[in-house]
């Protein structure tokens, strides 16, 4: 830890902090609901978001944001539904795997009834669905409390001090919930749903790959802010 950085704040300290910098980010921005939520889970793999909203509108004008419509089209109609979003061939197939295997459970009311772990471990298992997907649905359509982890998240808490630059998926996503688990579930669910859109607030526009030390509401408790700012 560089000279004069205070001890690494705990991740409340960071989230208020966040929230005061950006405000409210209400995620997720969803107009149907939680399926939307799905699919646009899987869209964004690999993608910006504002691409993902220009495919999800051309499903809903075409009246196909839904699990039954998606599995109905053809191949070549609903990739070119969804070009906008990247990789559309595969995104394609991926979001029609997803939504037959959404229908064969049941859809939205029987999955609900589902454990958390066992959800977690069926999506998992759905061609096309890594941890991030997964827990993007868990935590955004299902509002179970799990800690989604992207790289953003990796890089803004290893340069904190808070984890190592190479952690893995598991390992960050089981550090932030065991440092959060004592608070109520409703209230871990607010909080996740909100820290992670705040993490990505402040990836995009403050801690990218060559940071913004400057302008960062934390560098006072980060090592490589006190560098570069000493290096300034």
């Amino acid at each position: 830890m560089a000279p004069g950085v205070n001890e690494p704040p705990r991740l409340l300290h960071i989230f208020g902090v966040l929230k005061r910098a950006f405000g409210p980010q209400h995620w997720w921005p969803a107009e149907d609901g939680a399926f939307e939520v799905m699919v646009g889970a899987i869209l964004t793999q690999n993608t910006a978001w504002s691409n993902v909203e220009r495919a999800i509108s051309a499903l809903r004008a075409q009246d196909c944001l839904s699990p039954e419509r998606i599995i109905s089209l053809e191949h070549d109609a609903l990739a070119n539904m969804i070009r906008p979003a990247g990789y559309f061939n595969v995104k394609a197939r991926r979001l029609s795997r997803f939504c037959q295997w959404y229908l064969d459970k049941g859809g939205y009311a029987a999955l609900s009834e589902w454990p958390d772990g066992g959800l977690r471990e069926a999506l998992l298992a759905v061609h096309g669905v890594g941890p991030e997907t997964a827990d993007d649905i868990l935590l955004y359509a299902f509002n179970r409390p799990v800690f989604v982890v992207d790289a953003y998240t990796r890089r803004f808490l290893s340069r904190l001090g808070l984890v190592a630059e190479d952690i893995g998926y598991e390992a960050l996503r089981a550090f932030a919930e065991s440092t959060l688990e004592t608070m109520p579930r409703p209230d871990r669910v607010a909080l996740y749903n909100e820290f992670h859109a705040l993490i990505v607030a402040q990836g995009k526009s403050i801690c990218r790959p060559k940071p913004r030390c400057g302008e960062c509401c934390l560098s006072r408790h980060c090592p490589v802010g006190q560098d570069a700012l000493a290096d300034g």
